[in-house]
């Protein structure tokens, strides 16, 4: 192949060009520092969303029998459920209609304002959350969160920007494990500060506590939303030059013009293989994880007799708490090791995999519950088999972060490369837990498989989501394109 032939093919438009500064450090044979500060506000910042989201866990199911919204039938649960979970349903639906241009701004203005502006929508959802008695009222507050807030993106594109090759696997390794830890801080919170008045009745015997018993956990969790904004004003430092003015920006963002190939592209050019595969991967991972995350603390506070194990919010909390921090553990310790030993794609591909022993161990988990009891010995070693599949399972984030992270066209479309990739994903998840939530009421009410049948279909899914990820490369996108290519 001739010079400009090889020219010609590292312009073209399918070609991922993210690889600026690693060609210099792998020169060198040695990793590229990472920036400490900087990536150290991101997390702190990215910490939120995982207290926010999380914390209504444990008692969210608590909350829609207490409010009366299933006239009493705990059966329907589920449907209301899988609808108010911040992470779920009306968050993501919501999101979806404002993520991409949130993210798309953020290429042209910056990324430090979208996250401000995150953080607040973030801080007002939470605080109208606990104060909500009524059904809209918590639908409203959830979508509040996900029309103000395109952190979700803005984050990774940041990520990316303060990484290069050499240093990417333990970057992106960080994500996971304060995602981990804020899930395990937000159960927690939630579990062990819902009805206060109960719990600390010398503190908060005041009657507005009996009222509003939920709203301790959402107002702790906006005071640190508050705080870790605080300090992003203060000391992060914007990843992208501000190369243009109101107008430029305005005209390149709706695509009707393009000044150079540093410039961000339009979206049409966006809709190319290596986006598409890897984003489509992301997307099977997110619905199949958000299922599961709707479908656990139901399944934990369902009774018995109608396929749950009928544990307390504390009990739930621990559970999904201990989740997150053995996720975090073995993401901090593991994660940048096994990737670079094994490879992107055997990891993506092996924490796939986990999705169809962990939807088949829900029923086993209640069978053995229903003849050993729910506190025996079996019950717990079989949750414990089922938290660790999950951890190892969030492995697959990091390296599907570094996959759609080398599709993007070029630094300055970062932002709309993860802001389409988070639009799909938040319709996906917005599916997800309406899905699974309404399939375990549907399964149980109408004894589905012996009201089993919510695992059987998600099983089935999760054959096809293993499929589509052995379609990945064997290395990221820019890794294949600084190959050298033989004559």
């Amino acid at each position: 192949m001739s010079n400009q032939e090889i020219a010609t093919t590292a312009s073209n438009e399918e070609t991922p060009l993210l690889r600026t500064g690693s060609a210099s450090a792998s020169s060198n044979n040695g990793r590229t520092p990472l920036p400490k500060l900087q990536i150290a506000i991101v997390l702190l910042l990215q910490i939120c969303e995982p207290i926010s989201s999380q914390s209504i866990y444990p008692y969210i199911n608590a909350l829609i029998s207490e409010l009366d919204i299933t006239g009493g039938d705990e059966r329907k649960v589920g449907y209301y459920a899988g609808l108010i979970v911040e992470w779920e349903s009306l968050f993501f639906a919501t999101e979806a209609l404002t993520v991409l241009q949130w993210s798309r701004a953020s290429d042209h203005i910056g990324r430090k304002p979208v996250l401000l502006i995150g953080m607040l929508g973030l801080t007002i959802s939470m605080l109208s959350f606990g104060l909500s008695r009524t059904f809209w009222a918590l639908v409203i507050s959830r979508c509040l969160t996900g029309l103000l807030n395109g952190n979700i993106g803005v984050m990774k594109s940041v990520m990316g920007e303060l990484t290069d090759s050499t240093n990417r696997a333990e970057g992106f390794a960080l994500m996971p494990v304060v995602w981990g830890f804020g899930a395990t801080m937000g159960p927690l919170l939630g579990g062990s500060l819902s009805h206060p008045h109960e719990r600390f009745p010398n503190y908060f015997g005041a009657s507005f506590w009996k009222e509003y018993p939920y709203f301790l956990p959402c107002l702790v969790a906006s005071a640190y939303v508050l705080f870790a904004s605080l300090i992003a004003l203060i000391w992060f430092k914007e990843t992208i030059p501000k190369r243009k003015n109101p107008q430029q920006a305005l005209e390149s963002c709706d695509g009707t013009k393009s000044a150079s190939r540093e410039d961000p592209v339009p979206l049409r050019e966006l809709l190319v293989y290596p986006i598409i595969l890897s984003v489509s991967n992301y997307v099977v991972l997110a619905f199949l994880n958000i299922a599961v995350c709707a479908l656990l603390p139901l399944f934990l506070a369902m009774p018995l007799e109608i396929g749950g194990l009928n544990y307390d919010p504390p009990a739930i909390g621990y559970i999904i708490g201990s989740y997150g921090a053995g996720s975090a553990i073995f993401q901090a310790f593991f994660f940048a090791r096994i990737v670079r030993y094994f490879g992107e794609k055997r990891i993506f591909v092996s924490a796939m995999s986990t999705f169809i022993p962990v939807f088949l161990l829900f029923p086993m988990i209640n069978i053995c519950a229903l003849h050993f009891g729910q506190q025996s010995t079996a019950v717990w070693c079989l949750i414990a088999i089922l938290l660790a599949m999950l951890a190892f399972m969030d492995m697959a984030y990091g390296t599907i972060f570094m996959y759609i992270t080398t599709s993007s066209p070029n630094k300055r479309s970062l932002g709309a490369t993860n802001g389409l990739s988070q639009t799909t994903v938040s319709i996906a998840r917005a599916i997800g837990p309406a899905l699974s939530t309404s399939l375990f009421s549907y399964s149980v009410e109408k004894r589905l498989l012996g009201g089993f049948g919510v695992y059987a279909i998600f099983s089935i899914l999760s054959v096809f989501a293993l499929y589509l990820a052995t379609r990945l490369p064997n290395k990221t996108w820019d890794a294949i394109q600084s190959e050298p290519i033989d004559d």
